[in-house]
């Protein structure tokens, strides 16, 4: 399968520094690699940049990137392939996640760029649907229980608890899904009377 993005299209958090004309792929994911990661273990060795063409990650690329590693170059936590279908673009990101890192972030590192905003788990940016496997996302305020039930996840505070299959949603479609039955009871009627009685208090 031919899955082509540009690779210069980096949708990093703001804190993250800009690359420069000059700069490689490389020396950008170096230079800020530990915003990605909270421990600074985590360093990045080499990127995978192609040009156009859409990296998918592998095992070996984790190696690399020293993710999922102790100091001592041991493995650390068990790793799960992840699987995203980015409906927007319409490419298909494979990639490795240890089981104890939030997805988002992982992909990041890999150079593959997923849609997101907040980074907190408080909007509906990063919303996935799972069309298979587990993941765990105690820290996602943003959707609520019902919709966790139904399959829906927040990859920027998600972590894989196994393989997993997942589609990314449009964020108005799941802020919708979430919050649509209480603009669905009709519009409110205005009370010209009480505005009024308010605008004569002042």
């Amino acid at each position: 399968m031919d899955l082509r993005i540009p690779c210069s299209n980096f949708n990093y958090y703001h804190k993250w520094s800009s690359p420069s004309s000059s700069s490689s792929c490389k020396d950008f994911v170096q230079n800020n690699a530990h915003l990605a990661f909270p421990s600074n273990r985590y360093k990045t060795k080499r990127m995978n940049c192609t040009g156009s063409r859409a990296v998918v990650a592998t095992r070996e690329d984790l190696d690399e990137f020293d993710i999922g590693r102790s100091s001592s170059g041991t493995n650390t936590s068990q790793l799960h392939k992840v699987t995203v279908h980015d409906r927007e673009r319409g490419v298909v990101h494979e990639f490795f996640v240890p089981e104890d890192q939030y997805i988002l972030h992982t992909a990041e590192a890999q150079n593959i760029s997923l849609p997101f905003a907040c980074r907190h788990g408080c909007c509906t940016s990063c919303a996935v649907r799972i069309k298979s496997g587990e993941l765990r996302q105690p820290e996602a305020l943003g959707i609520s229980a019902e919709l966790k039930s139904e399959g829906y996840a927040l990859l920027c505070v998600g972590f894989p608890s196994s393989d997993i299959e997942v589609e990314t949603q449009d964020e108005d479609e799941v802020y919708w899904l979430q919050f649509g039955r209480y603009f669905a009871r009709g519009p409110i009627d205005r009370d010209d009377y009480a505005l009024e009685l308010a605008l004569g208090d002042e």
